[in-house]
């Protein structure tokens, strides 16, 4: 239960093994997450989740990463946040340096689409029992439920994540503690901004010659105290910087650099890993790898105590309610653009269903629904040719 400590090893334990099979990005990781230590170990009250959930989408970094370590500093104090960021972000850093090895020695990289087609439709169904469960104690009454309408409305229409967050918290938090405002309709959808597309293109810029350690790893620090939002959002900072304005690596080789840190379970940050060993190999790995997570650990370490004073404060507290509805809703926003991309053919139909199923029906693990998408997604695709 909350109250209980965990030992350090069993920590390491469970998120080394949650970091071998998270596959799907943010959603997904916090969907297994809730499944493994809200459902099944109860080592988190799923209101507690809820509002480390929205915490995380406050400060920079990746969110399901700074989850893991929240659980840790709940469960074994900062060194149990230190163990636990860790032992998630090791073995999606290990795979994608040796993803990294191989591109850079034979120049392309391995075929891995069968099993992503089983594993995304999978994921989709995870994220839906997620956000079953945390919708549950996340709203609360009617008004709850239109400002995550509006929310996720709002991220399909256009606005930016972080936008539709901090908008989301704040209009709530009035709405909520405004007296009589509820009967005045006081709160409208949000209106979607313009927004830059991150430009495609297939020019190449030599790798530079020459980038020290030091330069590397600032670079990363920098992304990784400064990131807002998802994988796509950090497309855009390394384009615009490793790419347009440093030249350390090509157009092509971020895009291979992408495509790993998807395939690849953990946070997607790994990235960096690939990319570091692209321009300074062995080290130039360890230390994107350590440049960009840093801030994340920071950042936690002196978030977590402030939460439960956030609590104590009915504005505060409307704050962070207001901010949990809008999380869900940004999870289901990421849920109708995964259906839209994956659910495209019966095959992906039919793993999503039979995932749902599980999920729903029997309370299946998240690993098992996971691995089991990525055989199923391999056997159906050699089904007809």
């Amino acid at each position: 239960m909350e109250s209980e400590r965990t030992s350090l090893m069993e920590l390491a334990r469970h998120f080394f093994r949650l970091g071998l099979i998270a596959f799907g990005g943010p959603a997904a990781h916090i969907a297994m997450m809730e499944d493994e230590f809200v459902t099944r170990r109860q080592w988190l009250s799923r209101e507690h989740f809820l509002d480390l959930v929205g915490a995380t989408n406050l400060i920079p970094g990746p969110n399901s990463t700074e989850m893991t370590m929240h659980i840790g500093y709940e469960r074994a104090g900062w060194p149990g946040l230190f163990v636990a960021g860790a032992s998630f972000i090791f073995p999606a850093a290990v795979l994608t340096g040796l993803l990294a090895w191989l591109y850079v020695t034979y120049g392309t990289l391995p075929a891995v689409e069968p099993f992503l087609y089983g594993i995304k439709p999978a994921v989709i169904s995870v994220i839906l029992g997620a956000i079953w469960k945390l919708g549950g104690k996340a709203v609360k009454d009617w008004r709850f439920a239109v400002l995550g309408v509006a929310v996720a409305a709002s991220v399909l229409l256009g606005l930016n994540e972080i936008q539709a967050l901090f908008a989301g918290g704040f209009l709530g938090m009035v709405w909520f503690r405004a007296p009589g405002s509820a009967a005045r309709g006081a709160f409208l959808p949000l209106l979607p901004q313009d927004s830059t597309a991150v430009a495609a293109g297939s020019a190449a810029a030599g790798v530079a010659a020459g980038v020290s350690l030091t330069q590397l790893g600032l670079y990363f620090l920098k992304i990784g105290a400064i990131l807002y939002g998802s994988g796509y959002v950090l497309i855009a900072f390394l384009e615009g910087g490793l790419v347009d304005d440093l030249g350390w690596i090509s157009r092509s080789q971020l895009l291979d650099a992408i495509a790993m840190g998807q395939f690849t379970p953990g946070p997607v940050l790994t990235t960096a890993t690939f990319l570091g060993y692209v321009i300074s190999g062995a080290p130039g790995a360890v230390v994107a790898t350590l440049g960009i997570f840093l801030p994340s650990f920071i950042f936690v370490l002196i978030l977590n105590p402030i939460i439960p004073k956030l609590r104590r404060s009915p504005w505060t507290a409307a704050f962070l309610d207001a901010v949990n509805v809008a999380a869900i809703a940004l999870m289901a926003a990421v849920v109708v653009q995964l259906g839209m991309e994956t659910l495209v053919s019966w095959r992906s139909v039919v793993i999503a269903a039979a995932a749902a199923v599980l999920v729903v029906r029997y309370k299946t693990n998240a690993a098992w629904i996971v691995l089991g998408g990525a055989v199923a997604g391999w056997l159906l695709l050699h089904i007809g040719g």
